[in-house]
């Protein structure tokens, strides 16, 4: 649902629309839907063109095999030869589409969560003005990949022609180069936003995108100036070792047992993840390296640490052999009251009754959320970009896109694809990356982000790490929103 009067009343967001689209009836010609706007972020006011454009992908010998969606928002109000940065935004998946940051975050309007932690679950859902989108220093373009959004694969087309780690990467290449052609945007500062598994995406696309004989054929020479990693899941190779996840993870916990209270009086999630962070790397790191040499003193020093820290009773920590998982861990913090905590943002729970175990559809976190994003986006991008499709907007795609995907393992392909970052890195010294994560994020933890950096070659000078009160989304709640928009604005400016 719109909320026409509350914009009027802010001036705001104030839209104005052109209705300007063209229908793929129209000879087959690729679908736009155009609409101008105006708005106020981070207090200048501009006005904008919003674009929702088709792109159709083909093979090489001419078949049309997919076709993608992207949704630009360009400022308008600007001198004739301005140069702006632009910046390619994703999400993740496998198969998810760019709704979750186009509404949370980097759109002109969000999704309306009075209350982030406990969201509206049932309809009427409601968008309102976004002031901290950062269209004023960067114009925005959001990808869905095929088999997601909008975008699908053609009649001509096979999944396995895009429906993998390295067949992804090169088509958004394609994507992000043929739209720097067609907007004539060649020497625009450049960056990616990415977000869970878009992180892969992005340092994998990263790499490709300055070309080469052995990774696309052609010399390119298309660099990057940033990269935004939120809700890092670059290494899927499990080379850390299975005691390493247990160390990382850590620091999630504290934080999230600190949210619930069920950590040391008066603590903090800043606090308790530097205690946790002290600890790992010293007395739980040897302890777990010790294994069943372990003395039994040691054992039940570092057991009452851990309860410490994680709000776990002594018992349950004993027997997981001091090796808690983020899974147990939501399962039992809030098991004497009845409840379970949300895996992919730990302040949210659900009863732990009735749930019927789908990772995704049971969790508390995602099980709340997901229904106000989607209803709002639809909404949205109905009413105010005027889009007309026939075709559904797929969200997440498990069946046909996540469970077919190619992770390249069986070729046995790199897939700690934060070294794909650092030799984009290497090459470009001058590319920037910037983390962010948030404190109560159980799938994709600040722990695992730091680790996961540090040893795989990433110039930390060129790094930076921010943390933020909230999720796997940093950016659900107004206090992690708008300290999240703080540190964009200030990488794209630099």
């Amino acid at each position: 649902m719109r909320n026409y009067k509350t914009a009027l009343m802010a001036g705001v967001m104030l839209a104005c629309f052109t209705g300007k689209a063209s229908n793929a009836a129209e000879a087959g010609a690729p679908r736009v839907f155009t609409s101008e706007h105006s708005g106020t972020f981070d207090g200048h006011k501009l006005r904008y063109t919003a674009t929702v454009a088709e792109t159709i992908l083909t093979d090489p010998a001419g078949q049309k095999t997919a076709s993608v969606f992207t949704t630009s928002y360009i400022r308008t109000d600007v001198p004739k030869g301005t140069v702006r940065p632009v910046v390619f935004v994703f999400n993740g998946g496998p198969g998810s589409a760019s709704l979750w940051l186009h509404m949370g975050f980097v759109g002109p309007k969000r999704v309306d969560f009075a209350d982030p932690v406990h969201p509206p679950t049932t309809p009427p859902f409601h968008t309102v003005d976004n002031p901290d989108s950062p269209l004023d220093v960067a114009d925005i373009v959001l990808i869905d990949p095929p088999g997601t959004g909008y975008s699908r694969i053609l009649p001509d087309g096979k999944p396995e022609q895009y429906y993998g780690t390295a067949q992804d990467a090169q088509m958004t290449v394609d994507v992000i180069e043929r739209w720097t052609r067609e907007h004539d945007r060649w020497n625009a500062p450049k960056y990616l936003m990415s977000e869970s598994y878009g992180t892969i995406r992005a340092a994998v696309v990263a790499r490709l995108l300055a070309g080469g004989p052995m990774a696309t054929g052609t010399m390119d020479g298309m660099t990057l100036n940033g990269i935004i990693l939120l809700g890092q899941a670059m290494d899927m190779s499990g080379s850390a070792g299975e005691d390493t996840r247990y160390l990382t993870a850590l620091p999630t916990l504290a934080a999230t047992a600190c949210y619930h209270h069920k950590g040391p009086a008066g603590c903090t999630a800043q606090g308790q993840v530097a205690a946790a962070q002290a600890f790992a790397a010293d007395r739980y790191l040897r302890a777990l390296y010790a294994g069943n040499a372990l003395g039994d003193a040691e054992r039940e020093a570092v057991t009452a640490e851990l309860a410490t820290l994680t709000g776990l009773s002594p018992a349950v920590i004993k027997a997981n052999d001091l090796r808690v998982s983020t899974t147990t861990f939501a399962h039992e913090l809030l098991a004497p009251q009845g409840q379970e905590v949300g895996a992919y943002d730990g302040r949210y729970t659900l009863p732990l009754a009735g749930s019927a175990k789908d990772p995704v559809a049971d969790d508390p976190a995602m099980g709340q959320y997901v229904p106000g994003f989607v209803g709002a986006f639809n909404d949205y991008v109905r009413h105010d970009l005027n889009v007309t499709v026939a075709e559904a907007y797929e969200a997440i795609s498990f069946r046909t896109v996540n469970a077919r995907w190619d992770y390249g393992t069986a070729s046995g392909a790199e897939t700690n694809h934060a070294k794909d970052l650092a030799t984009a890195m290497r090459r470009n010294p001058r590319l920037r990356v910037m983390v962010g994560a948030g404190y109560y994020d159980l799938v994709t933890t600040l722990g695992a982000a730091a680790y996961t950096l540090a040893h795989a070659g990433v110039p930390q000078d060129r790094t930076e790490t921010h943390l933020y009160p909230s999720g796997h989304m940093p950016y659900l709640g107004d206090e992690a929103r708008a300290a999240l928009a703080r540190d964009v604005r200030a990488f794209l400016s630099q």
